[in-house]
């Protein structure tokens, strides 16, 4: 895990805890706490030495990051558009802009993206907002589920070489899960539009 330059508590964390510890990790980082790119590395380095624990480690991520998410999400309910716009500072028309025409859209957008993506704003900003929870927590799942899931998959199936890949293509990774997950977004959209009409 050294090679990966993580702090050593973290490292200590993680080798006492396994799974569990990889859920504190990610409920932290997407709560109240950033430790940016370091749940990503965790995954994968876990994932290399035990690849069979894959779907394991995948999905105490997403249900760490997801859990996270929605902690802050409610803190920023409790506090109202205003504690939005403290946080957000410049930033705040635009994501509340975005948020207000997008919805859905903007938390798998966001959560799908890699860092530096401003994405605890969003977060607030749809706590805040009152974004209904169950599309909030709707569009986390499938958007981390794909991020951490995707990221195991490349560690079993690359192994030590599959970090170097993650960081070297992290935007046309992202830009493909984007893709995909709009164009099943899309499709359902036109499908449901069209049982309607019938």
């Amino acid at each position: 895990m050294g090679r990966y330059h993580l702090p050593h508590w973290l490292q200590a964390i993680v080798a006492a805890g396994g799974g569990f510890g990889l859920f504190l990790i990610a409920f932290l980082d997407s709560s109240f706490l950033t430790f940016p790119v370091i749940n990503d590395l965790l995954l994968i380095n876990l994932t290399i030495r035990f690849p069979a624990r894959m779907p394991y480690y995948a999905g105490m991520a997403t249900i760490g990051s997801v859990a996270g998410c929605l902690a802050l999400y409610f803190v920023a309910r409790k506090g109202g558009e205003a504690m939005f716009h403290k946080h957000a500072g410049p930033r705040a028309q635009k994501i509340h802009k975005w948020i207000k025409q997008n919805g859905f859209v903007s938390i798998l957008v966001t959560a799908l993206l890699p860092p530096p993506t401003p994405f605890k704003f969003f977060v607030l900003g749809a706590g805040g907002l009152e974004m209904p929870v169950q599309t909030f927590t709707l569009g986390l799942v499938i958007a981390r589920s794909m991020r951490f899931f995707g990221e195991g998959f490349l560690a079993v199936k690359y192994g030590d070489q599959a970090p170097q890949l993650l960081q070297a293509h992290k935007f046309a990774v992202a830009g493909i899960s984007l893709a995909v997950v709009l164009g099943i977004y899309l499709m359902s959209r036109l499908a449901f539009r069209h049982s309607e009409s019938l």
